[in-house]
């Protein structure tokens, strides 16, 4: 399995407090972080402790006092965060792309701020506006779908559908969060028992076509046949039952797809 470096959380921390030590340039950013999910911002360190804070941004100038204070913060406890020292952090923040609800996150375990954010600044300039109405206005319709589509498959697939490139609900066009009402009156189930057979010659995920990759998120079961590669395997759901393939495999309801890996002969350009 394809390992990362981190496992990415969203925290909730609304009402709850928040220790942050330091003062200046560096502090400011993570009080202001705080304040904007919420947080109650706690100055001090022997409050925190008493009150059973669980979570500690530290910011000091004097990286002695930044070592000292993220030991006695560890000691009690808390997760730490020691700017600019990422040997010293228990989680780092990311850099946030805000389309509330929907959050974009990105990071790099503490490598290079500036690089998530000129990331963030280029998806901001594509990702529409509007994405968090849309977001707001599939919660509203969890209901209706419910109604509609009693198993939880069927309305995952029903979603899948309208929320890939070109579809109903396409999230890249600005208008989609006012299609969702529509959509859930006039939506049909897709046919379901689809199964799609791929061959796959190359172990970089980034050669995949679009059309590979969009089955690899979609398909609720894929059917291994050969050494995948990790990387290739960790573009599918993460739910997604994986069994090795057979050729007397059982097809279920939902979407299947037989992955092989048929790697491509050394030098070969195919």
């Amino acid at each position: 399995m394809s390992q990362i470096g981190s496992l990415p959380l969203f925290h909730q921390i609304a009402g709850q407090s928040v220790l942050v030590l330091g003062d200046g340039p560096a502090a400011e950013p993570k009080r202001r972080l705080v304040e904007r999910a919420g947080g109650v911002i706690v100055d001090d360190l022997a409050r925190a402790v008493d009150e059973g804070v669980r979570l500690a941004f530290i910011a000091y100038d004097d990286s002695r006092a930044c070592e000292v204070a993220a030991i006695n913060a560890r000691c009690a406890g808390m997760l730490v965060n020691v700017v600019d020292r990422p040997e010293l952090c228990d989680f780092t923040t990311p850099s946030i792309l805000d389309r509330d609800p929907l959050l974009v996150a990105i990071g790099t375990g503490g490598a290079s701020a500036g690089l998530a954010k000129h990331v963030r600044l280029r998806l901001e300039r594509v990702l529409p506006e509007t994405l968090g109405l849309l977001a707001k206005a599939l919660e509203a319709a969890r209901p209706a779908l419910r109604q509609k589509f009693p198993e939880g498959p069927d309305r995952r697939r029903a979603v899948d559908a309208a929320l890939r490139e070109g579809g109903a609900l396409d999230p890249f066009d600005p208008a989609s969060f006012q299609k969702v009402g529509e959509w859930v009156e006039g939506t049909a189930l897709p046919a379901s028992g689809a199964v799609f057979d791929v061959t796959l010659t190359r172990a970089d995920p980034e050669d995949l076509t679009l059309r590979q990759a969009r089955l690899l998120g979609e398909a609720d079961v894929l059917l291994i046949d050969g050494a995948v590669p990790p990387a290739i395997l960790a573009r599918a759901r993460a739910d997604a039952a994986r069994e090795p393939f057979r050729e007397d495999s059982a097809i279920g309801p939902g979407l299947t797809l037989i992955l092989r890996w048929r790697p491509a002969p050394p030098g070969s350009q195919a």
